[in-house]
């Protein structure tokens, strides 16, 4: 794989302590410098019953930077943390509620019938318990939790900043815009989310805030209304055997773009042009990992256990779009890495993830929070050099304390090295 870190102010500190280039620790690839953060994908999902205040409790325990709450509307306009508008699968809405009160809607383009939120009041959400969707995973938490409020995840989030005495930030995604506002109407739930954020955290690209979506109309029209950061989401359907990206409806597109007769797929959105007019008004994008390293199933059976999985398959390294969107001025937080499934071209979840760390995402979307702070402590740490690189500049520098002096000390302040990403 062609992994590598780039050089910054290390390299100029090594030099004055008197190292070489050879000895000398680079930072991260990352579009600043920075450490990449762990975004806990709907919590602790791997562990817990996902989008639960368990769940993103745990997620903050393990080491998360930043917990993320899917956001879809309840009947009376309340903003709850639901992975999708849909109840089914994630709650025990079956066994409360019978089948009058289901109901079926255009999701995306798919006619659906299912226990919809927003026919049911925050009191009857209120009465539903969580269960793990995922039948693979530890089913002996159903039942336990509530489904948590926007503002309930917020209050969490501060509470837990206080007490851990590190920032948490929340990554809130806008679920189905186009299908809240045949609802509810035009931009609604925009208006709604910002309003509560502000509230929260002000209007700020300093808050511990990214609003992310897989459409872009409401991207764009937060971007007139907002100055917390936006990420524009990337989705596809499968990867091919030649490691291309497969688009299939309702993957294949923004849905407001199906809507508008746009005929540009996710992938046209990493083109340079697409890079281009997303910085117009976004601050990152979040692509489906296989968009960023390219995997090649070649039939061979590397981890020799008889049979051909996508761990198997060949890891040919960058496709190169990190590079793009950081010379665009964009930041890439990759989704989602899964211990226990979607492992392209690696068995071991901890050094997959370390492989996109390497290759300079800003940031990564897991199920298992320990795994993402694990693998990113493994990466060789930046900023423990810098500090060392300082205190050998400084002994170096002896009675030359004007030219040590030039130095700029802010760099080498822990406090300061992850400055608006944390």
């Amino acid at each position: 794989m062609n992994i590598f870190f780039k050089p910054t102010l290390v390299a100029a500190l090594a030099m004055a302590a008197g190292i070489g280039p050879a000895q000398a620790q680079t930072t991260w690839s990352t579009l600043t410098g920075a450490a990449p953060i762990i975004i806990a994908h709907r919590g602790a999902s791997g562990l817990l019953p996902e989008h639960t205040l368990a769940a993103y409790t745990k997620a903050i325990e393990q080491g998360a930077d930043y917990i993320e709450p899917d956001v879809v509307l309840t009947k009376d306009g309340v903003m709850i943390a639901r992975h999708e508008p849909i109840l089914d699968g994630t709650t025990d809405v079956a066994s409360k509620f019978g089948a009058d009160r289901q109901s079926t809607r255009v999701l995306d383009g798919v006619s659906t019938k299912a226990y919809f939120a927003s026919d049911f009041t925050l009191a009857e959400i209120k009465t539903l318990r969580t269960i793990q969707p995922r039948a693979s995973r530890d089913q002996s938490f159903n039942g336990l939790y509530e489904i948590p409020t926007l503002q309930e995840v917020v209050n969490l989030a501060k509470a837990q900043s206080v007490q851990t005495g590190r920032s948490i930030g929340i990554y809130p995604e806008i679920k189905h815009s186009a299908f809240h506002a045949s609802i509810f109407g035009a931009k609604v739930i925009e208006d709604k989310l910002v309003s509560a954020l502000h509230a929260a955290y002000g209007n700020s690209a300093a808050a511990p805030v990214f609003i992310q979506s897989f459409e872009v109309s409401n991207l764009k029209y937060l971007n007139g209304r907002t100055d917390i950061r936006l990420v524009q989401l990337i989705d596809a359907d499968d990867v091919k055997p030649d490691g291309s990206l497969s688009l299939v409806p309702p993957y294949a597109q923004p849905y407001d773009f199906v809507l508008d007769g746009d005929p540009r797929t996710f992938a046209d959105l990493l083109t340079k042009a697409g890079l281009a007019e997303i910085a117009t008004y976004a601050d990152g994008i979040g692509p489906w990992k296989p968009y960023l390293l390219k995997t090649v199933d070649d039939g061979v059976d590397r981890d020799g256990d008889g049979v051909i999985t996508a761990a198997d398959r060949r890891v040919d390294g960058s496709t190169g779009v990190i590079e793009a969107a950081h010379e665009a001025g964009l930041l890439v937080h990759a989704y989602t890495f899964r211990d226990d499934a979607g492992k392209y071209g690696f068995t071991d979840p901890a050094q997959e993830i370390a492989a996109y760390l390497k290759l300079g995402v800003d940031g990564v979307f897991t199920d298992y929070t320990a795994t993402g702070v694990a693998a990113r402590s493994a990466v060789p740490e930046p900023g423990t050099t810098l500090l060392c690189l300082a205190g050998l500049a400084v002994v170096g520098c002896g009675y030359r304390k004007r030219k040590c002096g030039e130095v700029d000390r802010t760099m080498l302040d822990p406090s300061t090295r992850h400055a608006g990403l944390f």
